[in-house]
């Protein structure tokens, strides 16, 4: 019975960080949404329908195969709230957890648009996330998406049972991963060091 914690928020709200802090946690293992970006960029080029289709696979088959083999799962993600085909892929997230017997939460991220700015320069952020060194190029993205989409849902928008909200724009990622902690009653695994973050 595998769980999945999905972290989601605009570009650099700190998902990535407060992801990696609840793997520490609760040895989770972790997939950010780069991971699969980055990976099906180096083989197939950036934006390229065989780039954009390994991505999806990629995605699908890691979450089955989590499922397959009872692995606690946290993944990060950037969700455009007023697509309905977001709310779609969501949902056949948590339907696909939750009718094998596991868990779904979702933890939502905000903070200003200023402190995402400062956040997308960080050397953490660089050091993990290749696409993001090019800096003009990465802030220009940040500004262009939070213009065209809605990406934190409204106050008094709910999509799951287990949907939590928090405002980290001043709580460091020890903080915010306490506090999602404390608020679904999670409990850290048994799980030596290799079996969830080998390599890191």
């Amino acid at each position: 019975m595998a769980d999945l914690i999905v972290v989601c928020g605009p570009q650099a709200v700190g998902k990535m960080t407060v992801a990696e802090s609840l793997r520490d946690k609760l040895h989770y293992n972790m997939m950010m949404n780069h991971d699969s970006i980055e990976i099906s960029d180096r083989i197939f080029g950036f934006g390229t329908p065989a780039q954009q289709e390994f991505n999806r696979f990629f995605r699908e088959k890691a979450f089955e195969l989590a499922v397959e083999h009872d692995v606690d799962m946290i993944f990060t993600y950037v969700c455009a709230f007023e697509m309905q085909e977001e709310r779609d892929y969501l949902t056949k997230l948590h339907d696909l957890f939750t009718q094998n017997q596991g868990r779904f939460f979702f933890v939502e991220l905000f903070a200003g648009l200023e402190i995402r700015l400062a956040r997308n320069e960080t050397p953490h952020r660089m050091e993990r996330k290749a696409s993001k060194r090019d800096l003009a190029w990465s802030r220009a993205n940040l500004l262009h998406d939070a213009k065209e989409h809605r990406l934190n849902s409204e106050a008094d928008e709910i999509w799951f049972e287990n949907h939590l909200k928090i405002d980290n724009s001043a709580l460091a990622p020890d903080e915010v991963a306490d506090r999602v902690i404390e608020a679904f009653g999670l409990k850290a695994k048994g799980k030596d060091e290799k079996e969830y973050r080998f390599g890191v």
